[in-house]
């Protein structure tokens, strides 16, 4: 069954806390998840909150009161699925009963994005024995499905990428189900670094560690699904407000679709998230001048309409608040059908894009997956 939530508009915004690996309240990570909940709950224009897995270090009751206690901090919904750490004691009965959590896997419409929550590790028997299971690929199977006859587009929110999958043929089955698809954002944690890759068709979202920091600052991210166009950035907890993210046109890096080829003209949209009023929107092409974006009632995004010359090279969105503050985002929309990205795997980071650090992707790989520290 999948609940329907009543969207706002047709652009789905949300921010994503890394693998928060908790274990007592006093240490750097516990108090950096407060802080995220506290700059998270001070602003408008978000639908939920995501955590990726991995809340609870050690699976333990006293843990997850950490996580519930600090997430009674935010005034929108929160999804919270299962990571590896959270089987650390054999079962998931510590993770459902400390966190009041809803059962996976489970599916809800918001703003005409049908997101889909899903268990790698429950049917696993522990560690990064990451499985789906037989009953849980059905029923992802049936609800991509229905979302495909109702017109919808998807996103995935599970712990690792879709190749980390270790049933048999599993890795196999959902990429396949990925990749042939309107399923548009795969939303993961578990690798500890920020990644992005691009197979062509659906993006795939890794937010790096909160609990278990090797590369850069503590923060969170924020992505969005505009009209099929995916948006990501990291935003670093000590960042000042206003946070700009261009949620279309796409940027070449994460275009996937001919429709986010720029022509002649483009619809510049952006959401800007902050505690003070926004003052002023602007947008302007490479160096030229700024032109006014401008936000309708009730709608979240700014607006502009913006010749668009062959020569031009990247956006920039710029927002103002009435504290002083000031932020922007700098997209490079895809000129040319072929730059579109063509894939490397299925369901990978082979399909990675590597650095892009205005976005907060240093592209190192500082992790336990990779060329980090065996947590």
């Amino acid at each position: 069954m999948t609940d329907t939530l009543s969207g706002r508009d047709d652009i789905l915004a949300f921010a994503h806390i890394g693998d928060l690996h908790l274990t007592e309240g006093h240490r750097e990570n516990a108090r950096d998840f407060l802080a995220i909940v506290a700059q998270l709950g001070a602003v408008e224009g978000l639908d939920f909150a995501y955590l990726p897995g991995d809340n609870a270090d050690n699976g333990l009751p006293e843990q997850y009161a950490l996580v519930r206690d600090g997430l009674a901090g935010l005034p929108f919904p929160v999804h919270v699925i299962t990571g590896d750490h959270d089987m650390e004691g054999g079962s998931l009965d510590a993770f459902y009963a400390g966190l009041d959590a809803r059962r996976l896997p489970y599916a809800i419409d918001v703003s005409g994005i049908r997101c889909l929550f899903l268990d790698m590790c429950g049917p696993g028997t522990g560690g990064p024995d990451f499985r789906l299971g037989d009953a849980q690929l059905a029923w992802l199977e049936g609800e991509i499905q229905v979302a495909e006859r109702d017109g919808l587009d998807c996103a995935l929110f599970m712990h690792s990428y879709p190749a980390d999958l270790k049933g048999d043929g599993e890795a196999s089955r959902i990429g396949h189900l990925v990749s042939q698809s309107r399923v548009r954002l795969v939303e993961m944690g578990h690798t500890h670094y920020n990644e992005l890759a691009n197979d062509g068709r659906t993006i795939f979202a890794a937010t790096r560690s909160t609990g278990q920091i090797e590369e850069g600052p503590v923060g969170y991210a924020i992505a969005a699904i505009d009209r099929g166009v995916v948006s990501w950035r990291f935003k670093e907890l000590a960042q000042p407000w206003p946070f700009v993210l261009v949620t279309a046109p796409a940027d070449r890096r994460l275009a996937h679709d001919d429709a986010h080829v720029v022509r002649d003209a483009v619809e510049v949209r952006a959401i800007v998230l902050g505690e003070a009023s926004i003052t002023a929107c602007e947008v302007r092409v490479d160096d030229g001048p700024w032109q006014v974006m401008t936000r309708a009632e009730g709608d979240r995004r700014y607006r502009a309409s913006i010749p668009w010359d062959a020569a031009c090279n990247r956006l920039t969105v710029r927002a103002t608040d009435a504290a002083g503050g000031t932020g922007q985002d700098v997209v490079e929309p895809a000129t040319d059908r072929t730059e579109r990205a063509v894939s490397k795997g299925i369901g990978s980071d082979a399909d990675s894009i590597g650095a892009w650090p205005e976005k907060g992707l240093l592209g190192t790989q500082l992790g336990p997956n990779r060329n980090g520290r065996h947590w």
